[in-house]
This record gives structure tokens, C-alpha cells and sequence, in this order.
């Protein structure tokens, strides 16, 4: 990783904020944190991180609105820290702005690795994202809308190039299933979540060497879904 990183956590658990500033300084990363949400707002207007923790439960304002506000004047990578059966919140962050996101207890392998893929995004800027995507046996032709699986061409409906091509455009981040309902099939069929299983598995059969265990086409159980390269 980058030297001298910034990281801004905003979180309210002392024991965690200390296990992240041990944890990351061996990997040149330098942490700060706020215990609020108003604090949190405030570090990161004048510190400007390179990438923010944010925890969903905060004492003094809900964490989803902290994202949304950052969203209003900074596109710097959020990665929310959700507490076990908080899913309706992570939908909301994530909708709301957010990144990418980490279920409590988490490993410190884990978050460098979802560190990494945030910092990747943001470096290539609003639109930048690589028109030609090849992970494992996968060559995605996001201009030419053109697939090709261990060589050979794959067809794929306009429906089902559509939901592929949102997926690999936010390659190893999770998309929500609204966000990609309303991607697809418009905003009047955000609740139509089973549209979502029917081309996703279809997507698996054309796509997947056992679908039953897919490689890249990741469930994110009640959030959404997450296309993962291999690395």
C-alpha cells in the first residue's frame, strides 16, 4: 500500500479504534479517529483522509446519514463497519453512498484487502473504470458488449449484458439490489427482487464452471451482489 496513508475512522468503540491503530501502523498506514458523527464530519473537511471507516452505530447521529453528507462534497472511498443483523443499514449505506462494508468481528486481512479494492476505484476516477475486464477464464468487452468464456463467445440478452456490465463496473465492491434494479429495469421495479435471482442464475449457468459454486458472480446475502476478480 501507499505510504503515509490516512485513515479516518469514525467510531465510537475505544478498544476497536485501538485495535485498528496497532493493527494498521505496520502497514504504513496512519490512523485517525472521532467518536461521533459531527466529529467524524469535521476530520474529514480538514484532514482530508485517503479513505474512512465509518461505523453505523454512532452516539449522536446514525451512521447512514453521516454517509450521505460526506457523499454531498467528497467522493472519498467509505467502507461502513456493520454489527451483525444491522442488514437494512448496510443497504442504506451502501445506497447512500458507501463503498463497501465489513460485518463486525472482522479480520485485519480482510479489511486490508476491501482497503485495497477501495483505494483502487478511487484512483481511477468518476468514469475511468477499464473497458476490457479479464479475471480467470472471463474476458468482459464492456464497449464492444462482448463476452467471451475460455475463448469462446458467449451470448447474453441485453437484460442480462446490462446487469453483468453494472456488476463489473463496480468490480469486487457490493451493488445492492436496488441499485442494480433500478440499473436495469428502472426505478419502478426496485422491489421486484426476484427479477434478480432469475437473471443472476442465468448469468451463473452461461458464465460460472459450476454455477453452484460460482467464482465471480458473489452473493451478498439480503444485500446484493459483488462481481469478484481474481487477484
Amino acid at each position: 500500500m501507499t505510504a503515509d496513508l490516512v485513515i479516518l475512522a469514525i467510531e465510537d468503540e475505544p478498544q476497536l479504534v485501538r485495535f485498528l491503530r496497532a493493527s494498521l501502523a505496520g502497514h504504513a498506514i496512519r490512523l485517525i479517529d472521532a467518536p461521533t458523527g459531527a466529529a467524524g464530519l469535521v476530520e474529514a473537511s480538514t484532514r482530508v483522509p485517503d479513505l474512512i471507516l465509518l461505523d453505523l452505530g454512532l452516539p449522536d447521529m446514525d451512521g447512514v446519514e453521516v454517509c450521505r453528507r460526506l457523499r454531498e462534497w467528497t467522493k472519498i472511498p467509505i467502507l461502513v463497519l456493520s454489527a451483525r443483523g444491522q442488514e437494512r443499514d448496510k443497504i442504506e449505506a451502501l445506497d447512500a453512498g458507501a463503498d463497501d462494508y465489513l460485518t463486525k468481528p472482522f479480520g485485519i486481512g480482510e479489511l486490508l484487502a476491501r482497503i485495497r479494492v477501495a483505494l483502487r476505484h478511487s484512483q481511477r476516477g468518476p468514469g475511468a473504470s477499464e473497458p476490457v475486464i479479464e479475471t480467470g477464464n472471463l474476458r468482459i468487452d464492456l464497449a464492444l458488449r462482448r463476452v467471451l468464456r475460455a475463448g469462446a463467445e458467449v451470448h447474453l440478452t441485453p437484460n442480462e449484458f446490462k446487469l453483468l456490465a453494472e456488476l463489473v463496473k463496480n468490480a469486487d465492491r457490493v451493488v445492492t439490489q436496488r441499485q442494480l434494479l433500478k440499473a436495469v429495469w428502472g426505478p419502478g421495479s426496485v422491489d421486484h427482487t426476484h427479477y434478480l435471482r432469475v437473471f443472476m442464475a442465468n448469468l451463473r449457468h452461461k458464465l460460472e464452471d459450476l454455477p453452484a459454486r460460482p467464482r465471480h458472480l458473489m452473493t451478498e446475502a439480503g444485500v446484493g451482489y459483488r462481481f469478484r476478480t481474481e487477484t
